[in-house]
């Protein structure tokens, strides 16, 4: 067995693995991927297209990219892409890059924002589709890196979920490569050569509080590769009844609480880019949002 077979075969592993612990995927779902054009999300996309050839269930895949009107992004690429693969897609236009460029003050960064205005448009796509699941293409180092946020900005213990229902009671967002490593991700993307299309929005932003995390991250794997897995078996391992959480745990009556469902995974403050910026006032710029667009769609 080659490398590149056996790499292969490590991330359908991964991803099979994720979609069955947590349910992913059944039968008859509608799954929206969210292709970006990143690595990730081609990958994602492969994995997912294993998993309709092989799975004993059947389930449709729609391909959908968010075209953000950046400057200089190649709009010709995933479609050529998709059409070349077969598979069904939707390109959504929506002019979201202006009103992040409008909001955010020069110099501080603009993830918040921009992941949240991207998150609305997704699910009303979702909606207009009839998606059962909007598929994305986060990591287990992503996991690894808000974690860390979380706990050093945002004064709290989460991360993304592998499956998320949303507070609108319809839409149902799911992690397929939760338990994939960045590092596989790069070499299966590199030798399958995508099209890569970079993030001229948020890549090149140098103050991202998240590129602080993954550098730490690194810098333990470098040192003891066996502390990122331990990490990652902790998000798996979790005891309220030796934290201070007195939401989640009744240490009169020892024994769990059952806490209420948020579908909230906004950035801290410090990446949100919005000094102070609380949800209702990013919800209002959604709101603004012009109706989807579609163009060049393919059907199955």
């Amino acid at each position: 067995m080659d490398a590149f077979t056996k790499l292969e075969k490590r991330l359908r592993r991964d991803t099979a693995k994720a979609v069955t612990d947590f349910q992913l995927i059944e039968a008859s779902d509608h799954v929206m991927v969210c292709l970006s054009g990143g690595k990730d999300s081609y990958t994602l996309l492969d994995m997912m297209l294993h998993l309709q050839r092989v799975a004993p269930i059947e389930f449709r895949i729609t391909a959908v990219n968010l075209d953000q009107k950046q400057p200089g992004f190649p709009e010709e690429v995933l479609p050529t892409y998709c059409k070349r693969l077969g598979v069904a897609y939707h390109i959504v236009e929506e002019d979201t890059y202006s009103i992040v460029q409008e909001k955010i003050p020069a110099g501080q960064t603009t993830c918040g924002l921009c992941s949240r205005l991207r998150r609305g448009v997704l699910y009303r796509t979702a909606d207009e589709l009839g998606a059962t699941k909007i598929a994305l293409g986060h990591h287990a180092d992503d996991l690894l890196e808000t974690l860390l946020l979380n706990l050093f900005h945002g004064g709290s213990i989460k991360t993304m979920p592998a499956k998320l229902h949303a507070d609108n009671g319809r839409n149902i967002v799911i992690r397929p490569l939760a338990y994939c490593r960045e590092n596989l991700i790069e070499q299966y993307a590199a030798i399958k050569q995508y099209p890569i299309i970079p993030c001229t929005l948020c890549g090149s932003q140098p103050n991202l509080q998240r590129q602080a995390m993954k550098s730490l991250l690194a810098t333990w794997e470098a040192e003891n590769p066996e502390r990122i897995a331990s990490m990652l078996t902790a998000l798996k391992n979790v005891t309220p009844s030796h934290l201070l959480d007195r939401s989640l745990f009744d240490f009169n009556a020892n024994q769990r609480i059952g806490g209420e469902h948020t579908d909230s995974e906004n950035n801290t403050n410090s990446d949100l880019g919005l000094p102070g910026a609380g949800a209702a006032q990013v919800d209002a710029v959604i709101q603004g949002v012009h109706p989807i667009t579609f163009r060049a769609a393919t059907t199955e």
